[in-house]
């Protein structure tokens, strides 16, 4: 059994070959994932608020990712695992070369993944220069929510220019792949077809080599409505519910446990014991 390599996700792209990418956070998605076929497995810093209950992503730490990424290595065997570095571990060249060694050597991922542009730049080719594959994250980056907000990015002339010479600056120091997130799908297209590296969209429209999900978004785990970006191919938290309702009754009726979940004493052990009180 061999893992998907960064060779085979270039492959993906040059042969045209759309890659499906996915959030997990621990053993028992990681399992499902691999088993579902999922070639790229990203540990995101979104279980701030999925597994965690944050508000955001900025309270994610490094022993978080490295947490949760031992969990996901153990359940996948075949996917590329890609880890989020968290909100300011990489504010400085030092403090990225630190983040990334705790977090590739005790959560054992194969990647990592940064948020911003030109400005990260130098972080990502001093990363990549000592062997540490980077995937970059454009457009509507969560980390960044107080100063951009959590909405549509690069939609004007000036801001999807830079956007592309982001993505252009990124691939030229070397980063592997980038996220693209929540911009207009016409400049998602247009990114995906000025790179080499492909392109993974979140809200990015379907002109990008690949497409990125959240794991509870995918799943409908969560009640309310879901971000546009998302699409719930099933309404698992509804049956997860529907089943630890009827559980409940069951055990207050008694009705639950059957002879069939239950251990039997043999009977003359029974009346020995019986005896013997």
């Amino acid at each position: 059994m061999r893992r998907t390599t960064i060779a085979d996700f270039q492959k993906m792209k040059d042969e045209g070959r759309r890659i499906a990418m996915l959030t997990a956070y621990d053993y028992a998605s990681a399992l499902i994932a691999e088993q579902a076929g999922v070639p790229v497995i990203l540990v995101g810093d979104s279980l701030g608020m999925v597994m965690q209950g944050q508000d955001t992503t900025l309270p994610v730490c490094v022993d978080d990712m490295i947490y949760h990424a031992r969990m996901v290595m153990r359940g996948s065997h075949k996917a590329l695992v890609v880890v989020d570095l968290p909100f300011l571990s990489y504010a400085t060249e030092q403090d990225a070369v630190d983040a990334a060694r705790r977090v590739m050597q005790e959560g054992g991922g194969q990647a990592l993944k940064l948020e911003g542009g030109r400005e990260i730049a130098p972080i990502v080719r001093r990363l990549t220069e000592m062997g540490v594959p980077v995937m970059g994250h454009l457009g509507l980056t969560p980390q960044a929510q107080h100063q951009i907000g959590l909405r549509a990015q690069a939609k004007q002339v000036e801001a999807a220019r830079k956007l592309l010479d982001d993505a252009r600056a990124l691939e030229e120091a070397g980063a592997f792949g980038i996220v693209l997130e929540v911009i207009p799908a016409e400049l998602g297209e247009l990114v995906s077809r000025s790179l080499t590296i492909p392109t993974i969209g979140i809200g990015a429209g379907a002109g990008c080599d690949g497409q990125v999900q959240v794991w509870h978004d995918v799943l409908g785990l969560f009640e309310g409505k879901s971000p546009r970006h998302a699409h719930r191919f099933a309404e698992v938290g509804e049956q997860m519910v529907g089943a630890l309702s009827h559980y409940v009754r069951q055990v207050e009726e008694g009705s639950f446990p059957t002879q069939a979940q239950s251990i039997s004493m043999k009977p003359d052990v029974l009346e020995a014991l019986k005896m013997k009180g």
